[in-house]
């Protein structure tokens, strides 16, 4: 299942997961987008930026944005698990 990011922070922390994994550091990414390290460390760190950071990010790590709707949780679907 794909992770769901709910939060801007959650969609950083997501971005840095992504990151990470393709062996890049901040300063290489933000290479690619040019951008400064500071940007992207704020887009990781706290989810601000811009859209079009956001995109170019994306972009630069080969992901895209999808959106769908928001899942809701079954309290009862939970309580069959315990």
């Amino acid at each position: 299942m794909d992770p769901a990011s709910r939060t801007p922070r959650q969609l950083g922390s997501e971005l840095r997961r992504y990151r990470k994994k393709q062996g890049l550091t901040q300063t290489q990414l933000s290479s690619r987008i040019e951008k400064r390290q500071a940007t992207i460390s704020t887009l990781e760190s706290v989810g601000n930026g811009t859209l079009e950071t956001l995109f170019a990010v994306l972009s630069a790590l080969d992901l895209e944005l999808s959106i769908r709707p928001r899942t809701k949780s079954n309290r009862a679907r939970l309580e069959d698990i315990f």
